[in-house]
Order: structure tokens, then sequence, then C-alpha cells
């Protein structure tokens, strides 16, 4: 009876195997053949796209690591997402708590209004971000990107951590109180350590979402010193052709700092996620 039991519950769980090796498919093509195409010479790419390499090209890569502008913009990207990352997290923590743990007027009309931004395209936002960091003179200064990266990842940040935040239970702040901890003290002693799981979910999402960002670096940086990664691909686009091959070893080198972040903190992702979800 169990034997059966345990197959017909293997049979029930085929479908969404299925549906996740599908779905794993589709990412880890398009990284395959990124990284295989950078081993390849822009002949062959040309002529051989999907296959394995005849001739293991390594001057792809070794070329591109040895290059100071690669390493010039991964300082660029990972000093402009770092910040972003603390600039982000601190501020969604406190308006997250203020929004889970205190009762005032207009609270659910103000945290409305937050959840709104969701809904508000960054690309139909650009023009209007244009001007107003010309107006402050941002422009070419990585503040003009950290400021507005920060800005448009607010809303889902605070959304997930008000969620998280709202589920731990009042007896703790309760007992916190009589032990004479004050709302901030309760705040950084025990919430925020509590916290942990939602902190690092946060966290990836602002971390791989600067990383990523293209439009708003090429829209605010001028000089070359300046660009990011993503940015970095115009240095193998010339007026007529481009390095393909050595633009996919590019693309592969410059994923490799993410997917390690996004490695060491993955455990805590979907915990993150999922907590609060049934609170509040």
């Amino acid at each position: 009876m169990a034997h059966r039991k345990k197959a017909a519950a293997r049979h029930n769980t085929l479908p969404l195997h299925a549906i996740a090796w599908i779905v794993g498919a589709f990412i880890l093509i398009p990284v395959v053949y990124a990284l295989l195409g950078g081993f390849k010479s822009n002949s062959e790419l040309s002529g051989n796209p999907f296959g394995l390499p005849e001739t293991w090209v390594t001057a792809n890569y070794t070329d591109v690591l040895g290059s100071g502008s690669f390493w010039l913009q991964l300082w660029n990207s990972t000093f402009i997402a770092v910040i972003t990352t603390l600039l982000t997290v601190g501020l969604a923590a406190l308006a997250g708590f203020i929004f889970a743990r205190f009762a005032f007027r207009g609270r659910e009309a103000l945290f409305t209004l937050f959840t709104a931004g969701l809904m508000f395209p960054f690309a139909v936002a650009i023009l209007p971000i244009f001007v107003l960091l010309r107006t402050f003179g941002l422009l070419g200064n990585p503040l003009g990107v950290i400021l507005t990266q920060a800005a448009f990842g607010l809303p889902l940040t605070i959304i997930i951590l008000r969620g998280f935040f709202r589920s731990i239970p009042g007896e703790i702040e309760e007992a916190a109180i009589i032990d004479g901890c004050s709302p901030f003290g309760f705040f950084w002693r025990i919430l925020l350590p509590m916290a942990r799981p939602a902190m690092a979910t946060v966290s990836v999402l602002a971390i791989v979402g600067s990383w990523n960002q293209f439009m708003l670096p090429l829209v605010v940086f001028t000089e070359e010193s300046s660009w990011t990664l993503p940015l970095g691909i115009q240095q193998f686009q010339g007026q007529y052709a481009s390095d393909t091959a050595r633009i996919l070893a590019y693309l592969v080198l410059a994923m490799v700092p993410a997917l390690g972040f996004y490695a060491i903190a993955e455990r805590h992702l979907v915990g993150g996620l999922t907590a609060g979800a049934t609170k509040g």
C-alpha cells in the first residue's frame, strides 16, 4: 500500500518536473551558447553557431580579463550595486517597519501610493529622469544612477519587508518594551536579526537589478571611465561590424560575480519571498 502511494505521488509530480526541466532548458541554453561561443572565432561562430568549437579560442576570455577596462567596469558596477542595495534596503527596512508596526492616519493610503510605483514603467520615465538629473547636476555622476535605482527599487522592497515585519508576533515587541527597549532598539536589535531571510531576498533583487541595468547608465554616463559592465559591450562594436565572439566571452565573465552572489544568498531567497505570506 505504501509503495503504491509513493508511486502515485511520484506520478503526480511528473508534470511539475517536466515543466521545471523545460523552464531550466530555456534559461540554460542561452548561457551555454554564450559560453561556447566565447571560445570560437567570429567566422566559426557564423558557420557553426550551435556546435562545439573546432578550435578553442581562449584568447577571447584572456584578452577580456587582461584588459584594464573590464576591471574598471567591474568596479563601477560593484560600487553602484552595493551602494544602491544599502540605500534601498536601509530605507525600505525603516519604511516597512513603520508601515508594519505603527498605526497612524493615512497609513494604508500612503502604502498604496508606494505600491503604485510598481505599475510605473521605467522606460516611460527615462526622459523626465534625464531632465531631473541634468537640473541637479548628476549627469555623469554615479549618484545619478544610484538614487534613481533606489527610488525604483523601494516599492517592491517595502512590500516584501512590510509583510515579513507584520508576521513577527506582537508579544515579542511587548516583551522588548517591558525590558526597556525603545521602538528603534526593537527594530535594530531584534527585528532586523530575525529578518535575515527577507533582507537577503531584497538584497539579491537589488544587486541583480542594478547589475543588469543598461538604459539608465547609458543615459547618465558619457565618459568611458564611468561605464558599467552592461555598457562595456559597446567597446566591441565598430561602425560596420561587431566582435561577436568577444562580446559573448565578455557577457559570460560579467555574469560570474552576480551568479556567485546569488549562489551564496540563494538559500535565503525562497524563505524571504514567502515570509509573511500567511499573516497581514
